[in-house]
Order: structure tokens, then sequence, then C-alpha cells
């Protein structure tokens, strides 16, 4: 196809790439020309939007459905303190216009779902994961496969990234290298176990490297390796897996022939769903307290978060070791356990796996103790969502 020549102001510009004997003009047309979706406007997805915009992408798209908060702003790159509340969406696009008039930026606000995956991803050429929960993650990968097209995922938490390209077309999918999701409440969020500020960039500039060479067609692709990077050891590391013969996905006899249930697959709640356990909110919890009753309150957040904030009293478990330590609680067989979290959705699990244990009397707080903070004790200070999926990196 013959591509209309660069004009004067795209020449200057873009010089830097025009002087690359591996790129030159033909290189940054095939980037103008393009269309990208970025799946999260968070850590990951800023600096990815921002660094494809300046290298001239034609067309990104913008998938995210959360506002700024003020805990973002400590890695999400595009957001400053005036943006609070606002959607991401649409301060990332006004950012990215600044940046480069070239890029045209589409948004899409909504939650992603298997309900309108494929027709959003059908309009673009490669979609880059910056999603930070599981459900997302195996969404976008089983789109991409369905659609043949390429995606490159990027993943962080504390002080350690990953990062690989995936095209079933010519190597595996997401699926190959994690065929199932881990446990519900085993792999903490960022919101969770914390993540340093700086690491989402570096991870994101892998991700937009790859993305550059796959549209231009140059490079040796993260296609059947991924990428580790170790902050603190400041160590890059690589593991290379290969496509699995009996991926549901992407094998020559897929089971999995359209998009499936990834809530329940990733046995992440789904939105409205009510606890098995008997729940109870902060105000009647407060009465409890205020009466004298006896009972075990049940903390199964990870440390950095009893750190951030705390009921008085609560004893501190987090749920991955609720197996491991439950002689802690044992005494408590015959008596009462209210059990917390953030928001409810781990205390949920929690409650499930002590009943099963035959704890008879288990409840579990409404809201976690965010519904706390909120309806009781002001001076508990609140943070961001540890619970709730989102289309984000961090």
């Amino acid at each position: 196809m013959q591509r209309p020549p660069l004009s004067p102001g795209q020449f200057e510009r873009y010089r830097r790439h025009l002087n690359l004997p591996e790129f030159g003009a033909e290189g940054q047309r095939r980037l103008l020309d393009a269309q990208v979706l970025v799946v999260g406007a968070g850590g990951l997805g800023c600096p990815i939007s921002l660094y494809l915009a300046a290298a001239g992408v034609g067309r990104i798209g913008l998938a995210d459905f959360d506002v700024v908060d003020v805990s973002n702003l400590q890695r999400q790159v595009l957001y400053g303190t005036g943006d609070v509340g606002r959607p991401k969406v649409e301060v990332a696009r006004e950012r990215i216009r600044a940046q480069n008039p070239d890029v045209d930026v589409s948004l899409h606000g909504d939650p992603l779902t298997a309900q309108n995956a494929l027709s959003i991803f059908a309009a673009y050429d490669l979609v880059l994961d910056g999603s930070d929960n599981f459900p997302t993650r195996y969404l976008s990968n089983d789109a991409c496969v369905l659609l043949g097209k390429p995606s490159v995922y990027g993943a962080i938490l504390r002080f350690e990234g990953q990062a690989s390209t995936f095209d079933a077309r010519r190597g595996p999918c997401y699926r190959c290298l994690f065929p199932e999701p881990p446990p519900p409440g085993a792999a903490p969020s960022c919101a969770e176990a914390g993540v340093l500020g700086v690491l989402p960039g570096i991870i994101a500039l892998v991700q937009a490297t790859e993305a550059v060479k796959l549209l231009c067609g140059v490079g040796e692709l993260l296609i059947g390796r991924l990428l580790h990077y170790d902050a603190l050891s400041m160590r890059f590391g690589e593991f290379r897996f290969h496509k699995d013969p009996a991926c549901p996905v992407c094998s020559e006899e897929p089971s999995i022939r359209e998009l499936v249930d990834y809530a329940g697959f990733c046995g992440a709640p789904l939105p409205g769903a009510e606890s098995a356990a008997p729940e109870l909110s902060a105000a009647e919890l407060r009465a409890m307290q205020q009466r004298g009753e006896r009972f075990l309150l049940l903390d199964v957040r990870e440390p950095p978060e009893f750190e951030a904030a705390r009921i008085a009293g609560a004893e501190l478990l987090p749920l991955g070791q609720l197996e491991a330590r439950r002689g802690e609680i044992e005494p408590w067989r015959q008596g009462r356990v209210v059990v917390f979290c953030h928001k409810g959705g781990r205390s949920a699990r929690a409650c499930e796996w002590l009943r099963q244990e035959g704890f008879g009397d288990v409840l579990n707080l409404s809201g976690g103790i965010d519904a706390w903070s909120l309806t009781v004790d002001p001076g508990v200070p609140r943070y961001g969502d540890a619970s709730a999926p989102r289309a984000e990196g961090g």
C-alpha cells in the first residue's frame, strides 16, 4: 500500500526515527497508520500511552473505567493533584493530545466484559495489557487469540515486574504460560502488597518497545520469552516457554471458542454476589464491642495494609496464611469469629474456609475496614481499592 509522504512537521518531529537505517520513513509511516489498544490507564498504561504517542502511533485506544485517586499519583505519571476524581481516560486523552497532535485517542470508559471485548478489540491492530487483575488478563488474552491479534503483557508487584509478547499465530499465548490463575487471595494486588513507584515505568517501556518493534517489523520480539526484572538487585532474567499443544484457547483443537465467565474462572467475586457467610455491618460490630461481647476479630489483609489502617483489637492473619497458622485460631472453634479485609472480598473467602473447617459462628464484616472508616471511625485511614477488579496496572 502506497502511504502518503510525511509532512514537513512530521519529518522534523520524527527525525531521530528517520535516521535509523532499520526504521526510516517506512517505519514511521507504519506507526502513523497503526491502531493500538491500551487496556488500563494506570501504572503501566500511563507510560505506555505517553511513549507510544510520542513515537507517533496514529490511534491509541484507552480502556479504563476508573477515576484518578490521590494514591495513584505516586506512579501514574499522566495525572496530577488537580485531576483527582476525574475519569482517567479523559485526563489521559488531554495529556496525549498535548504531547502529539498527530495522535487520535479513542476512549472506552466501561468495564471490559465478555460481552464487549471482541467488538472493542476488533478495531485495533495490537493490544497492550496493563491490567492488574487476572479476569481482565485472561479476557484480553482470549479475545486476542479469537481475533488473531498479538498482545503485549506486563505485570508489576512490590519491586519486581515481568513482560512478554503473545501471538498465537506464531507462538504461545498467556494461557500457555499461565494455564490457570492462582487461588483467590494467593496473589495480592498492588494496593495490598505495594509497588515501587518507578517500577511500572520500566516494565511499561519494555511493553512500548515491543509494540513499536512489532508494528514496524524490526528486531526480535519477546514471543516465547518472559522477561523478569528485579529492581532491588537491578537484574533482568529470562524464562523461555513454548506453545502448549493442549492449550484450551490457542491449540489446534481448542475447547474455548468464545469468551467465558472470567470472574468465575478466576474465583473473583461477581458484582452483587452475596457472601455465603452471614454478614454484619460496621455499626453492628461497634455495638458488639460496646456491649463487651467476647469474639475474635480476625483481619485477613496483608501486613502493609495492617500498618496503614487497623481496627482496635483485631488480630492479623493474612488470608494466604490461614491454613498454615490455623492453630492460632483453633481456640475459637466453638466461639464467634468476625472476619474483615479491605472491602469484604477476601474476608468472604476466609469465612468460607472457616466454615468448611468446622467453625460454626462466623460473620463477615460487610464492606470491610473501608466501611468501618466511612461509618464508624473516620480516624481510621482509607486507602486504595484492593479487591475490586480494575483494568489498570498498579
